[in-house]
C-alpha cells in the first residue's frame, strides 16, 4: 500500500513540475495571447502636451484595464530617443504586443526591426511612420490627418467664396516632423491653392501646446498687422493664440477668424462662445479599438493595415448642441 501511495505522489509531483516548466516556457517565448494568459502590452505615449493627449492616454489605460491587460506605460515627453528606449525596454521584457504613437514620422526602422526579430507585433496609434517597410508593424489606428486639413481648407474656401480681397492666413503647425503636422498642413494647402487670394503669410510650429501657441501668435501679430485667419493644427495652440489676440486688442472669431483641429471640450466651448469659428474633430478615444486590435494580432489574426477613426466637424451652432456631452 505504501509503495502505491509513494508511486502516486511521485507521478503527481512529476506532472506538477512538467506543468510549471510548460508555463515558464510559454512566458519565455513572449507569446501571451494563447489560451487564458493575460496579454501584456507596452504602450509608449508621445507626452502630455495637450488636453487631447491626456484624454488619449486615459482612453488607452481604461480600455486596457477593462480588457484585463497588463499595461506597461511610458511617457516620451515628446522626445524620440525616450520612445526608442521605451520600445527596447518592452522588447527586453518580452511583452506580447507594442503600441506607440510616434513623436515624429522618421527614424523608426532600426527599433521596429528589433521588435520584428523578437516576434513582437507592433501597432501604430494616432500617428504614422514613413518607413517603406510596412511589414514592421501590423496596423495603423488613427485619423486621416490629410483629410482633416482638407476639411479645414474647405470651410475657409466656402467662408470667403464671395470675397475678392486677399485673405492673409497664419498657421500654427504641430510638432515639426510629426505626421499630424505634416499632413494637416498638406491637406489644407491642397484645398486653398486653387484660389490665389488665399495667402499663408506666416507658418511656424507651436508644438501642439497652448503656451507655445500663444507665444508664436504674439510674434505673428507683431510682424504681420493684417491677419485675417488663423489655422491652428490643434485646439490647444488655438486657445493660446486667442489669449495673444485678445492681448493685442483684437476680437478672436471676428477680427481674426480661427480654424482648429481636435474638438476637445475647451475648444468646443470657445467655438460655442464665438472665439473659434470652425473645428475639425480628431477623436482621442482610441483605447477600445486599440485593445481589440491588440487581442487579434497577439492571437495571430489578420487585421486591416489601416483603421481610420470616424470623425466630424463643428460650427458654432453644432458646438452649442454637443458641448454638455463632450467626454474630453
Amino acid at each position: 500500500m505504501l509503495k502505491k501511495i509513494s508511486a502516486l505522489f511521485l507521478a503527481g509531483a512529476t506532472a506538477s513540475v512538467m506543468v510549471a516548466c510548460g508555463n515558464a516556457a510559454g512566458a519565455d517565448s513572449g507569446s501571451g495571447g494563447g489560451g487564458d494568459d493575460k496579454i501584456t502590452m507596452g504602450f509608449s505615449q508621445v507626452g502630455a502636451e495637450s488636453a487631447w493627449r491626456t484624454a488619449n492616454t486615459k482612453s488607452v489605460q481604461d480600455s486596457a484595464k477593462s480588457a484585463g491587460f497588463e499595461l506597461k506605460f511610458s511617457d516620451a515627453q515628446q522626445k524620440q530617443e525616450n520612445q526608442i528606449k521605451a520600445i527596447r525596454s518592452y522588447i527586453q521584457q518580452k511583452v506580447d504586443v507594442i503600441a506607440f504613437s510616434p513623436v515624429v514620422e522618421s527614424g523608426w526602422d532600426t527599433v521596429l526591426k528589433e521588435a520584428q526579430a523578437a516576434k513582437i507585433p507592433v501597432i501604430l496609434t494616432d500617428r504614422a511612420v514613413d518607413s517603406q517597410d510596412t511589414s514592421l508593424y501590423k496596423t495603423f489606428l488613427g485619423s486621416d490627418f490629410v483629410e482633416e486639413g482638407k476639411k479645414a481648407g474647405t470651410w475657409l474656401v466656402e467662408e470667403y467664396k464671395d470675397s475678392k480681397d486677399p485673405v492673409n492666413i497664419v498657421e500654427l503647425q504641430g510638432t515639426t516632423g510629426s505626421a499630424p503636422a505634416n499632413d494637416r498642413k498638406a491637406g489644407f494647402a491642397e484645398v486653398i491653392k486653387a484660389d490665389p487670394k488665399f495667402k499663408v503669410i506666416a507658418s511656424q510650429t507651436g508644438d501642439f501646446t497652448r503656451a507655445k501657441g500663444k507665444e508664436v501668435m504674439e510674434a505673428f501679430l507683431k510682424s504681420n498687422p493684417d491677419i485675417d485667419v488663423l489655422y491652428a493644427h490643434n485646439d490647444d495652440m488655438g486657445l493660446g493664440a486667442i489669449e495673444a489676440i485678445e492681448g493685442a486688442g483684437k476680437v478672436p472669431g471676428k477680427d481674426i477668424k480661427i480654424i482648429t483641429v481636435d474638438a476637445v471640450k475647451d475648444g468646443v466651448q470657445a467655438l460655442a462662445d464665438g472665439k473659434i469659428n470652425y473645428i475639425v474633430e480628431c477623436s482621442p478615444l482610441l483605447g477600445p479599438q486599440l485593445v481589440d486590435l491588440a487581442k487579434k494580432v497577439v492571437n495571430g489574426e489578420e487585421v486591416p493595415a489601416r483603421v481610420v477613426t470616424e470623425e466630424t466637424t463643428f460650427t458654432q451652432e453644432q458646438a452649442k448642441k454637443v458641448l454638455s456631452s463632450r467626454q474630453y
